[in-house]
Parts: structure tokens; sequence; C-alpha cells
């Protein structure tokens, strides 16, 4: 019996053998959710949360979650209501998750490293690994060894300032970025990469919205939300396009549910008819509780895959037929004259494109009739305050970022941005992503943010631009970089073309992962791998002076402290920041001369980083002290708050992009890769999909029963899936089991990271290089059948120029 952290005796749970887990196929298939939450929610949440944190630790962690005193959800980034405004239970299910799954009191100490050798723990699933607890103590494995063994902080510190200081130039160490680091350590992370000379900080955001910041950049001058949580629920019309808030961002629904209340009408535009999108049963009150819930989408839209940029020129070309039958008559149409005429460029060559549309193209892209774009037209008509809130459904498509303009486009039309109740809003998926890329986490050192931190420290800072994360896979893969550094995150697991990236890891001299537990990047390793155990969003941060803050960013520009509460599991854990820090000091001493970085002060007191921040970064003056009001403070946002766009033509842009049909070939499909109910990126928490009505395995696909039956398959068929690629290479994963599924014509679905093998590291959105996760072409085979895989290396950097951003670099998104 040990003594667990928060002083209650239970017995403490140290890992041996994987957790057990259904059979990879053993797929049960039952009802389909009706609606999202609800008491069924609530069950879930309490019996994870006790079944991993014991009774004490469960009410400690839940009571301090997403309260102004307590600290922020490491889950997804939606905005927290104003403090008086917030419930004592201001959570959902899969936030209790993801506290429970951070604060259970399994421990992977040094006798789990010693009792299973790096060969062994690669054959155990994401699942398995993520289960065998929070690591205790930092671990080394060294060139040739087959265990993990524990390592003092000084000596992997030294371990890793030595390899680093021995890189012929520091181009060759990548620096990658969770969207879970606090502001803090993002900065200070960004601040010790350039310090020593790289702009390599490519980050999740590389992976989810990289499209979105690449399209607002350059048409509305900021690449951010220009809505408020208040906007979102006074809005009369929402679009929500690409997502599925019910298990991405659960709450979201209490938002949109306060729109239906007063009156507002949603439209869900989404290949699947994703139960979070139909209903909310809102746990915390009576109607929710008793079964009655709320009705969500007005109109559901079931859009083929890649056809989003066909239906909003579909939805704006009808606006305009509108407004141009509306003017004829001398009446007012629902085109914003005033505000296209006061506050933008471009409108004449959209109109005139908008007017020449082919809707047989159209309804070709989206797999949608005239008429069902109509009704969707005639809300948008009949609405002056639309909100559209989008997410990784429209920026993993080869032209996610002329869609995202798409959708400018149509907000410019009604003058829907920089208005009360109206605007964009795409919805980041992990809690501080946004607030990383502020801090400066981006390959593209903006000219501004270069020359503030050369005055703040004295350094000249690298202006030459960095690798993101599909370029930081190929300079592994090519031999151009040699150091790998994971500030959080599962890289090996989250990136694209899997076993290509495996390959690029290994070829490097040494990995290193800042991590909470163990996961698929400790064993994908480098000739030396590093663990660095550090404290989670939900641990006790003590400082010389007591308890210590971080501070984070939502999704909609809202900045607040957030402070852990739970002893951590182990003496021998250390904040990001402090790692961070005492890392940069062990590599670069006291830097070039006339760099005045002060790496202890910052490690020990996070107000020293906040007041650097203050100087450094737009936005943040007197950052210490607004951080620290009740609920923190919201960002300047000039397009939000003054209708000010910071484009070249410092006007909101218009854009023209020729209609595109993305049709697959004949007897092919196009997949997009999903999460489960039960998971948060690629941390699996369990095998209880509900939502989908589906339970057990994980390699599943799930078909529309006609597109099944033309590959002369049945529901419950084993088959095999082909993603072939235009350089000839070819992809293949084994074994899956297809699923009859409500999905359009021509399209499937795929949980990931399984079928992030099948995704080729050069199919990359055009102007971002955000893989295309939403769009892989494949063919359906029964299991057996499938040829060999073919692999092809691929892309070098820079061969394929069309690829990469041309964002506008003074904007950070």
């Amino acid at each position: 019996m040990r003594r667990d952290p928060e002083g209650a005796d239970t017995e403490s749970q140290d890992a041996e053998a994987p957790a057990t887990e259904p059979g990879s196929t053993e797929v049960s298939t039952g009802r389909i959710s009706r609606a999202a939450a609800g008491p069924v929610a609530v069950a879930v949440s309490l019996n994870r949360s006790l079944e991993q944190m014991g009774a004490t630790r469960t009410a400690k962690a839940l009571s301090a979650l997403n309260q102004p005193d307590g600290y922020d959800c490491p889950s997804c980034a939606w905005a927290d209501p104003e403090p008086d405004r917030r419930k004592k239970a201001e959570f959902c299910e899969n936030g209790a998750k993801a506290v429970a799954h951070e604060a259970n009191r399994t421990r992977a100490d040094r006798s789990f490293w010693a009792a299973h050798p790096v060969e062994e723990l690669a054959t155990w699933s994401d699942y398995q690994l993520e289960q065998a607890g929070r690591i205790t103590e930092p671990m080394v494995l060294r060139e040739g060894a087959t265990h993990y063994t524990p390592i003092t902080w000084d000596a992997a510190y030294e371990l890793i300032g030595q390899t680093i200081r021995g890189l012929d130039s520091p181009d060759e160490a990548i620096f990658y970025t969770s969207g879970r680091a606090s502001n803090e350590a993002a900065f200070c992370y960004q601040l010790f990469a350039r310090a020593l000379g790289t702009n390599n900080l490519p980050d999740c955001s590389n992976m989810c919205h990289e499209s979105t910041s690449v399209a607002l950049a350059e048409t509305i001058g900021i690449g951010k939300a220009t809505v408020t949580l208040e906007d979102v629920e006074t809005a009369s019309l929402l679009l929500l396009v690409g997502q599925n808030p019910g298990t991405n961002h659960p709450r979201m629904l209490t938002s949109l549910e306060r729109a239906k209340q007063a009156g507002a009408k949603i439209v869900a535009i989404n290949p699947l008819p994703e139960t979070g999108l139909m209903r909310f049963e809102n746990p915390q009150t009576p109607r929710g509780l008793s079964g009655i819930g709320t009705k969500l989408a007005d109109v559901h839209l079931p859009v083929r895959s890649g056809g989003d940029l066909a239906l909003f020129q579909g939805l704006a070309a009808l606006l305009l037929e509108r407004d141009d039958a509306a003017r004829q008559d001398g009446l007012d149409g629902p085109v914003d004259h005033d505000f296209v005429q006061r506050h933008t460029v471009g409108f004449a060559p959209y109109a005139e494109h908008l007017r020449a549309l082919d809707w047989a193209a159209v309804q070709t892209a989206t797999g949608l009739s005239r008429s069902q774009i109509d009704e969707v037209a005639a809300l948008l008509a009949g609405s002056r305050r639309m909100v559209v809130a989008w997410a990784m459904g429209i920026t993993q498509h080869p032209y996610a970022v002329a869609t995202i303009k798409e959708i400018v486009n149509l907000c410019l039309l009604q003058g829907n941005v920089g208005k009360p109740g109206a605007g964009l809003c795409p919805v980041r998926g992990h809690s501080n992503v946004q607030g990383d890329r502020t801090m400066g986490i981006w390959e593209k050192l903006p000219p501004h943010f270069g020359d503030a931190l050369g005055r703040e420290f004295g350094i000249k800072a690298p202006t030459r631009r960095g690798h993101d994360t599909v370029n930081a896979i190929r300079a592994m893969r090519d031999g151009l970089a040699h150091v790998f550094v994971g500030l959080g995150g599962n890289f090996a697991a989250a990136t694209p073309d899997t076993e290509w990236t495996a390959e690029a890891l290994r070829a490097t001299r040494l990995t290193v992962q800042i991590s909470t537990k163990p996961n698929r990047s400790h064993v994908v390793h480098g000739r030396t791998a590093l663990i660095l155990p550090t404290l989670g969003r939900t641990d006790l941060d003590l400082g010389p002076d007591g308890p210590r803050g971080v501070t984070v960013e939502d999704t909609q520009g809202s900045v607040h402290v957030s402070t852990g509460r739970l002893h951590p599991v182990s003496p021998d854990l250390r904040s990001e920041v402090a790692i961070i820090c005492q890392l940069a000091q062990a590599t670069l001493g006291d830097g070039p001369d006339g760099s005045r970085i002060d790496w202890p002060a910052m490690a020990q007191d996070y107000a020293v980083v906040r007041r650097h921040i203050a100087h450094v970064v737009p936005g943040h003056a007197a950052y210490e002290e607004k951080v620290h009001r009740p609920g923190g403070f919201l960002l300047p946002n000039p397009a939000r708050d003054e209708r000010r766009f910071d484009t070249s033509a410092k006007k909101a842009l218009f854009t023209v992009t020729p209609a595109q049909v993305m049709d697959a070939p004949d007897g092919h499909l196009v997949l997009q890769t999903l999460r489960s109910h039960d998971q948060f990126n690629t941390t699996i928490y369990g095998h209880d999909d509900r939502y989908r009505g589906l339970s057990g395995g994980r390699d599943v696909v799930l078909v529309h029963r006609l597109d099944l039956a033309a590959a002369r398959l049945r529901d419950g068929d084993l088959v095999d899936i082909v993603a072939p690629w235009r350089d000839g290479s070819r992809r293949v994963l084994r074994g899956f089991r297809a699923v009859e599924y409500d999905t359009p014509r021509g399209c499937a679905a795929a949980y990931y990271p399984e079928t992030n093998p099948l995704i080729a590291l050069d199919s990359t959105a055009r102007g971002s290089n955000c893989p295309t996760s939403k769009y892989v072409v494949v063919q359906l085979v029964a299991a057996g059948t499938a040829p060999e895989t073919v692999r092809v290396r691929g892309l070098a950097i820079g061969e394929d120029d069309e690829h990469r951003s041309q964002v506008n670099p003074k904007h950070l998104s």
C-alpha cells in the first residue's frame, strides 16, 4: 500500500503488463446516440475519473477545472464564460477524460522501463502505451541499448547541449511544439531556438489550422477568429462546417444551445450526420437530464469531402442572385453594399465569377442538389448576424486555403465581420495551440517579432525560413537535421506518412521528448533518446514563493491564468518552463556576446517571462497585470474591434478561385480520418464511439452501402485499404473492418492515427503545406488481395513551391 499524492490511502498502480483492449477488428455496431451529452456523459465522466484518479483526487481535480482560480482544461480550446456565468461543473465529458488520463495514479517509473525493452513496447498499441501511467524521472536510451534507464536532470541537459553544440549548423536541430504548452513555455522555447540561431519551430498547427492562418491573414489581415463567445451566442444564423463539436469541443454545445434559445438557426455542413451537430442534452439543466434536450441543426447538408469550396461559391451566387433581383425592384437585397464599398476590394471580379458559376460542377462537387443549397441560401438572405465556424473538416483538404477564402467571401458579402453576433470562427482543437503561435512558435519569423527579440534580449534572430512539420520530416529523412526536441505531443503518431516519419526520426542522432506519459514517440526514436518528464496542466507547480500559474489563449483570443492543483506523482517532475530554460542555459551558457537572457530568473519566476512577453508580443502590454484580472483579458483584434484590415490593400479582400471538382478515379473513394468519441488527438481513452454506434476495435472504415456493393463487399467484411499517390507510390493498410454507414457516395471515414500511414507526406494543402488528412484517395479490396506497398522517397524541401505558404510574414496567427 502506498500513500497517494493527495494523502489518502489508496493502492498505487505501477504498470507492468499492457492494458487489455479489444482486438483491432472486433467492432460492435449498435444504436447511434440520438443526442450528445446527457446523463450518459455524466456517468462516463465520473466513472472514468474515479477509476483513474480515486475519489479524493477526482473531487479536487474536477472542482478546479476551468474555474477562475483553477486550471484550464488540457483538451480543447473553446472559450470560457465570464467568471460570474461559470457553473461549478464547468467541463464536458471529454474534458473530464483528459484530466483523468493526465492525473491518474498509475506510474511508469524506472521499474516499468526496466521490465519492458523498447522492442516490446513498440508492439503495444497507442492505448496500451499511454495507459502505462505517468513518467516519474528522466530516462535515457543509449545508442545500441535495449532499455530506457534513469538519468539525472543535469546529465540529460549536458547530453542534449553537447549534441546540439556539436552540430554543423543550428538548422540541424528541430524544435517541435504541441498545442498544450503554455504561453510562457512557448515563448521561452522559441527564444531558445532563435538564440541558438534557427527558426525550425514546427508545431501541431501545421497539421490542423495552418490553412486557416494563411487564408485569414491574406484576406482580413489576422489569422484568428473575429468573434467572441457572446457573438456566437447572439448570432441569428450559425453555419457549423467540417466539425464535430459533440466530440472535439463539447463545451461549444452550451453556446449553441443558448443561441438556439435566443432564436438562432443552425446549419450543419458535414459529410457525416454527427450526433453532436443534431441534438444536445445539457446535463446541467432539467431539460437535458430528462432526455428532452435541444435540437441544434435545422438543416444538415451532407457535402462530399472536398466539396465545400463549390458549396460556398454556390451559396454566394444565390445570395448575389437575390440581391440583383431586389435591386432591380428598388429594394435592399441581402448584400451589404455599404460594407463592401467601405471595407473591401475585389468585389467586382468576384461577382462576375459568381454570375458565371457552373452549377453542374457545383452539384457534382458537393453531391447536393441546387434546392438543398437554395434552402440554406434563403436562411442566409434572411439573416443579418451570421457566424461561420469550422475545423479540420475544412482545413485538411488540397484546396483548404481557397475554401476558407470562400467562407471569408461569403461573410464579407453581408458585412458579417466586425459587428456583434457575426464573424469568422475557426475552432481550435488543442487548448493553447493559438497561444503558442501568438508567442512566436512559427517557422516564418515576422520581422517585427525578430526586431523586438533583438531589442529585448540583445540577440540577432535568424531571418531565414525554418521547417514546418512536413519539411521537418523531410529534413530528418534526408540527413539535413540530426536533433529533434519535442515539447509535448506525440510526433511519431500525429504526423502523416507514418513509415517515412518513423524512418526520419530513426535517422537522427538524438530525439528528446518532453512528456507526461509513454507514447509512440518514445519507441520511434533517434540513435540516442531522452524522455524528460514534465508537470501536466493539472499538477501543482511550486516555485520559491508558492504555487505558480501559467497563461493560455483560447480559440477566440481570450488569455487567462491556469494554476494546477494536484500534487505531482513524483518529486522529480519539472515544469515545461523550467525544463526549457535549464536546457537553454546548459546549451547556450550566457549566450552570444551582448545577449541579455537570464534563463535562471525565467525558470524560477514566470512573472519575469510575462514581462518579457509584454515587451515583445504585440497586444500584450501590461501582460502580468492583465492576466490576473478575473477571467483574464481579450486580445485586440483589428478586424473584429475596428473593421480595420491589415492586408496589402488595407481592406478586406474578396478573392476569386476557379470552382474545383475533386473526383476520385473510378473504383476509388475519398477517405477522411477522424477521432472517435473516446480519444483526444492521438490519445486513446477507450473504445466506445457511442455517437456513431461503434465500440471495440479501431481498425474500421465507414462506407456507404452502395459503395460497398460496387466494390463487391458487404457490411462487416475485412478489407485492405490501398492509397495510390501521384508519384507512383502506394500505401496499404491490411485487415480493416468495413462498416456500412450514412456517408455521401464516394466518401469513407476511418480513425486516426491508425490511418495516418495512408497519407502521403507530399499530399498537402496548396498554400499552407497542411497534410490532407480529410482527402485521401483510396481503394477498398477484399482482405488479403491488396498489392504490395510501393515506397518512393518523395519530394525534398523546396521542390514543390506551389505548396509553400505565401502568407504575409508580419501576421502571427
